[in-house]
């Protein structure tokens, strides 16, 4: 499969899961399947732009791969107003549903990853987004479903709290990642 078939294919089950971990994310009052659920919505639009940048300059490749950095830290201006929120009025999630919907977007992000490997060193930056951010979100997902284990046996709304700290912090990285990449992109392409 080409890289814009792939992207294509990421982008549609990245916004599936969007509308069903954002929905359960709702129904059980989880802080960090809510802001995971964003980062479904960011990987559909990041996946989206790939496909359509597919075939441009190198100039205009480069300019997308930042904007794609910026795109990757959304979902921790998105955690930080949730963040306020749950703190000023504490509810703790439902721990068990948590590490369910986590279990699932696991599965997603891991299978988009597996499509994405393959091409992530083409097109200046680009498909690396992608990839950094599936790889990123299956990190995410395993610590979702251990904060929801956690929430089990100890009920407070700290585990949560801490997973979206963490998944910041993640994409803040990748993102000097996919910059760093269309840089050494750039110099491959001069020589």
């Amino acid at each position: 499969m080409n890289l814009r078939k792939t992207v294509l294919l990421v982008a549609t089950l990245n916004f599936i899961y969007f509308v069903v971990e954002f929905s359960f994310g709702r129904i059980y009052g989880s802080l960090s399947l809510i802001s995971d659920s964003i980062d479904f919505l960011e990987d559909a639009s990041v996946n989206l732009l790939i496909a359509f940048a597919i075939g441009w300059s190198l100039k205009r490749r480069k300019q997308t791969s930042y904007a794609l950095a910026m795109l990757l830290l959304a979902p921790g201006i998105a955690f930080i107003w949730n963040a306020i929120h749950q703190i000023s009025s504490p509810k703790v999630p439902e721990g068990q549903g948590m590490s369910f919907v986590a279990l699932g977007a696991l599965a997603v992000n891991v299978f988009c990853a597996f499509l994405i490997a393959k091409h992530r060193r083409e097109k200046g930056g680009l498909a690396m987004a992608a990839y950094y951010s599936a790889r990123n979100d299956a990190v995410a997902n395993i610590l979702i479903i251990g904060a929801g284990f956690l929430t089990v046996r100890n009920p407070s709304i700290w585990p949560d709290l801490v997973v979206g700290i963490l998944i910041f912090l993640m994409n803040a990285d990748a993102a000097k990642e996919i910059i760093e990449a269309s840089h050494d992109s750039n110099k491959e392409h001069r020589s």
